[in-house]
């Protein structure tokens, strides 16, 4: 007949409101409403995430090839060695 001790104190003016796990929709409007929505972030941030990236990966790219082709021996250096 005592208090539970999950209510062990008395809050005055806060009302909460819980439902059990079992009564939830897990993904509720995730066909109608989440991929629509993604669609709609992804294809409105495109512009603005995409060049950077486009960019950073063609210096990278372009760094790595020079990287490797200063890294080789220049054939016309040694011609005349005999």
């Amino acid at each position: 007949m005592g208090i539970k001790f999950g209510n062990l104190e008395r809050v005055r003016h806060i009302i909460t409101y819980s439902l059990s796990p079992f009564e939830q929709k897990a993904f509720p409007n995730y066909f109608t409403k989440g991929i629509p929505n993604m669609w709609r972030r992804i294809s409105a941030q495109f512009f603005r995430v995409t060049p950077p990236f486009v960019i950073a990966y063609v210096i990278y790219s372009w760094g790595n090839e020079e990287f490797e082709r200063l890294k080789r021996k220049n054939p016309a250096d040694y011609a005349n060695d005999e």
